[in-house]
């Protein structure tokens, strides 16, 4: 960050003017405790200490964006940044409170003006010198950080699922501004939609007949880029009972070429629909028009039968709308007949 000393007076008066906040006006015994509650977390390897839920929450990109106003949180958000397909209506009127800070990826500076005392980011390469800043020189001026779990691999227990990941975010983050309770319903209500989803495995052959899926995430100069093993998309295949084709790419989503696709011949395909991204190549029609036209790609059973699903792409990278596209994922593969 360029200017650290006039960043430190203004997160310092940030969090003056934060701590004088009066309660919600509703009152209720309830928000007034949370208002003065004290927290402690440990978000990827980093301890945070809260006198009191943040006032002044700002979220580095969309997943950390929709989480918060998920949670009903918007009236305690300073800022939000990296806006990469349209809100959902559902958040509509909630997102119209929250001030853009930058339309992509956020700066020092960009984050400095909007006085901050809690930044979070889906991801920790949103917290480096020439973005936002790195989470130590934020912790240096007492700014408490907080990276989604999901992007921590090296920092969690073993054996907890992206899914159980994302879930323990929600309460984590419940935890910090004092709505542990809409936290809570959250996860419960997500774990039983994957759980709703898992259904699906017990009526999917298994072994040699189980059916493999590629993601097709986006095509970039006609390359396709699919999910790899350690995407999302991997852990939703094994929830319903598939398996993803490129599950030995130890890679979220990595650039492959047309001919390795071929060479996996998937049993279907599942398509990410970009089209709010609006780049060339991202919307549904024109990745089917793509792979149609190829001339070896055409020939795949998957394309030649139209054994092709369609989810919003932005649903397979981890976020609070993904249990949505496990649900299509699930359905549709009762659709194709890989459902007894």
């Amino acid at each position: 960050m360029r200017h650290p000393a006039r960043l430190g007076v203004a997160l310092t008066l940030a969090l003056a003017t934060a701590a004088c906040s009066a309660p919600a006006a509703n009152g209720s015994k309830a928000e007034s405790a949370s208002a003065t509650q004290a927290s402690t977390i440990t978000s990827c390897g980093r301890q945070a200490v809260f006198a009191a839920p943040p006032k002044r929450a700002v979220a580095l990109d969309q997943t950390s964006t929709e989480t918060l106003l998920e949670l009903g949180l918007q009236d305690s958000m300073a800022g939000t940044a990296n806006l990469k397909t349209k809100i959902p209506a559902a958040y509509g009127a909630a997102y119209a409170k929250v001030p853009v800070i930058a339309p992509k990826i956020a700066t020092g500076e960009q984050l400095r003006a909007a006085t901050p005392d809690f930044v979070i980011g889906g991801s920790a390469d949103l917290f480096t010198k020439d973005r936002a800043g790195t989470r130590e020189e934020l912790a240096a001026l007492k700014v408490p950080t907080f990276v989604s779990a999901v992007d921590c691999p090296g920092q969690n227990p073993a054996g907890r699922t992206p899914f159980e990941l994302l879930f323990s975010d929600y309460e984590n983050l419940g935890k910090v501004f004092g709505a542990e309770d809409r936290a809570g319903k959250l996860a419960a209500d997500q774990r039983a939609a994957v759980a709703k989803a898992a259904e699906n495995a017990p009526g999917v052959p298994g072994g040699a007949d189980r059916p493999t899926v590629v993601y097709l995430y986006s095509v970039f100069n006609g390359m396709p880029y699919v999910a790899g093993k350690s995407g999302l998309p991997s852990e939703m295949s094994r929830i319903v009972g598939a398996k993803n084709a490129f599950d030995d790419v130890d890679e979220d989503w990595p650039e492959v070429s047309w001919e390795e696709v071929v060479e996996r011949d998937p049993d279907f395909i599942v398509i990410g629909d970009l089209s709010e991204r609006g780049r060339p190549g991202d919307s549904a029609a024109e990745k089917r028009a793509t792979m149609t036209g190829h001339p070896v790609v055409s020939k795949l059973a998957a394309v030649r039968d139209g054994k092709i699903l369609e989810v919003p792409g932005i649903e397979l990278d981890p976020s609070v709308r993904s249990v949505h596209a496990l649900g299509l994922l699930a359905a549709g593969m009762k659709d194709l007949g890989y459902v007894r």
